[in-house]
């Protein structure tokens, strides 16, 4: 399995892709969490009990809001860690400068590449719209978009889920050529 980068738009059906793989490795899933619980937000509780509630009483979950790549070094071999979803991460720390914002993912990628436990990431797909109007919208797009970028590039399988309907894009597509900075 390796590493398996999910992506797709809002309600596609990623989360429920990544957990059928997730159980299909034979392996004990640790499902990490990337949400903020807030209890006054309703509406997003709603969203967190509602994955809570699919996902089978043996996987373990982990509340990872932050420290994304310690849990994965952490992770044990014979385990597959399904991390949802990394727009969730990303929002959690755009109150990161640039320069710390690029030490984070160059370490998270890193990471990824020297984990021995199957991996699979669920990202949403946010840049097919219009160019957010407010400075943080297009720094969570840009940041986001860069992430899935890099994080594809090192990944075995990327799929990407919409409309109810999963595309192996590591079949029908080509990779782009390998660029060290995907920034601006």
């Amino acid at each position: 399995m390796g590493i398996i980068l999910i992506t797709g738009p809002a309600r596609s059906g990623k989360s429920e892709w990544a957990e059928h793989l997730a159980t299909q490795s034979g392996k004990k899933v640790v499902y990490v969490a990337t949400a903020r619980e807030t209890p006054d937000d309703i509406e997003w509780q709603t969203r967190i009990q509602a994955h809570q509630q699919r996902r089978p009483q043996d996987w373990e979950t982990l509340a990872v809001p932050i420290d994304l790549s310690t849990t994965l070094a952490d992770a044990k071999p014979n385990t597959c860690l399904l991390v949802d979803s990394l727009g969730t991460w990303v929002s959690n720390l755009l109150e990161q400068d640039e320069v710390s914002w690029q030490n984070t993912i160059a370490e998270l990628i890193d990471t990824v590449q020297l984990v021995a436990a199957d991996m699979v990431f669920v990202a949403e797909e946010v840049g097919w719209g219009v160019v957010p109007a407010y400075p943080i919208g297009r720094q969570f797009r840009d940041r986001l978009g860069s992430l899935v970028r890099q994080l594809s590039a090192v990944s075995e399988s990327v799929y990407l889920v919409t409309g109810g309907y999963v595309l192996d894009l590591s079949v029908l597509g080509t990779p782009l050529p390998k660029v060290i900075n995907y920034e601006l």
